[in-house]
């Protein structure tokens, strides 16, 4: 089960509508914090599971009980893509359980100069995207590039990244990242 934590968590957290910082905010840790537990690159202990369990609300009982099945759902009209991020960075996700997924989709929009912030992103696993619409500047382990409509990306994510949009137009992207990361 604790190999499950990252994504029983987010599973739990999206369950209630909110977002990695909405629940950082209510439990009184950092946004960080609740990113690496559900990337599954930090065990917390029992006590600051407990914290930020509180901030849901849900106890840990409940929360270890809970059996998602995974989806059996195929296909997904656009306004069915579940919307993970807010502010200047959209992320919609196709299917709203990822619980015992291999594999995250993602539809990105980048609005002019979204940034993932200046603190690169680190996690485990693999991603990779390609730009529909709009500039967008990638960087891994300091080599950037700008990439535009029909340009890719593919890299092992431990290696440090950060992505941009740049130009006067929202940048869209679609992604996908093994295992669920985001």
């Amino acid at each position: 089960m604790a190999d499950d934590l990252g994504n029983r968590l987010r599973y739990v957290r999206t369950l209630h509508n909110l977002s990695q910082r909405e629940l950082a905010k209510r439990a009184g840790v950092t946004n960080s914090t609740i990113s690496l537990i559900e990337s599954n690159s930090s065990n917390p202990s029992v006590g600051a599971l407990k914290r930020i369990l509180d901030g849901i609300p849900i106890g840990l009982a409940e929360f270890f009980g809970l059996e998602p099945a995974p989806s059996k759902k195929v296909f997904y009209q656009a306004g069915e893509l579940l919307e993970i991020g807010k502010g200047p960075i959209s992320y919609r996700q196709v299917g709203d359980n990822l619980f015992g997924r291999a594999l995250q989709l993602l539809k990105e929009k980048y609005q002019p100069g979204a940034d993932t912030g200046v603190i690169p992103l680190v996690h485990e696993g693999e991603e990779g995207g390609i730009v529909l619409a709009g500039r967008l500047e990638v960087t891994v382990d300091g080599e950037r590039r700008i990439l535009g409509p029909g340009d890719a990306y593919y890299f092992e994510s431990r290696r440090p990244h950060r992505f941009r949009c740049v130009g006067p137009v929202p940048c869209e992207v679609v992604s996908a990242c093994t295992p669920p990361t985001f």
